[in-house]
């Protein structure tokens, strides 16, 4: 009877481990299918052409070395891992951040384009031709978009659809608004220039406007911070000062629980602060 009560554990031990080492091995491949399609798409947006293999494994590299790294200095194997996951996750976030921040950056030089381009217009110089020679003398990512965009153009791609896709790569509001007012005016012609000049005053007041909530709520986004970061230097400093107090938190089921609910309870604080803060114009 003990014999076949082995058996039957040791069988369903191994059916249990074979079906999680399936579910890892589905779940691997998907993330990592995942983060090539992205890692694709995202280069592509920053001109970088990078093959999404090497980045795969560099992105592999880096959790391998956080997890050794966080191992050799504390010791418990389930921090390591921790440590080896934000790892793997942190290229995705850090792509998202430049994304915005290259969006952020577009539209702050957005209404200088269009002065100058409704200046070249009443002038007499055509939309096209004065958009080439704008565009030329323009800095990132406004000369990379626009030249992509031109070049497309060049290729054999018709104006509106080449304004269409600078809208796909650059969804804001401020290129929403230049590409309907271009497209409409390569269709019925019309006074495209005042209509840029009234766009561009309109884009530089909702930038001092979105310029004015940043300051405003700038302490709100450092509190966020403040309190994330707070519990990890406190505890650092204590493991320092009493290595035997803080030990039943660091290698103790109950220590852990409390870390875990810790951290939980520290996200969600960061997540309704930035809420709060995250005020749309």
């Amino acid at each position: 009877m003990v014999i076949v009560l082995a058996l039957s554990i040791a069988v369903l031990a191994g059916v249990s481990s074979w079906f999680l080492q399936q579910s890892a091995s589905r779940a691997y491949e998907r993330y990592r299918n995942a983060f090539k399609k992205e890692a694709t798409a995202r280069m592509g947006e920053f001109f970088l052409f990078l093959d999404p293999a090497q980045l795969w494994l560099a992105n592999l590299a880096l959790c391998g070395l956080a997890a050794a790294l966080v191992y050799i200095a504390s010791g418990p194997l389930w921090l390591a891992a921790a440590a080896g996951a934000l790892a793997l996750l942190a290229p995705q976030y850090s792509i998202k951040q430049l994304r915005r921040r290259r969006l952020r950056r577009f539209d702050e030089q957005l209404p200088d384009l269009l002065q100058a381009l409704a200046g070249a217009l009443r002038a007499g110089s055509g939309a096209q031709g004065a958009l080439r020679h704008i565009v030329a003398q323009s800095p990132i990512p406004l000369a990379q978009e626009f030249g992509l965009m031109l070049r497309e153009q060049r290729m054999g791609v018709p104006f509106e659809q080449a304004l269409a896709a600078l809208y796909l790569r650059m969804p804001t509001e401020g290129t929403g608004l230049v590409v309907s007012a271009l497209q409409i005016a390569a269709q019925t012609g019309g006074g495209l220039a005042e209509t840029l000049e009234r766009i561009a005053a309109t884009l530089r007041a909702r930038l001092h406007l979105l310029g004015r909530v940043r300051a405003l709520t700038a302490q709100g986004r450092m509190q966020a911070w403040v309190m994330a970061c707070l519990p990890l230097v406190l505890g650092v400093v204590l493991a320092q000062l009493d290595p035997d107090s803080m030990r039943v938190l660091w290698q103790t089921p109950a220590g852990w629980t409390v870390m875990a609910l810790i951290a939980g309870l520290e996200l969600l604080g960061v997540f309704f602060i930035r809420r709060i803060v995250d005020i749309q114009v």
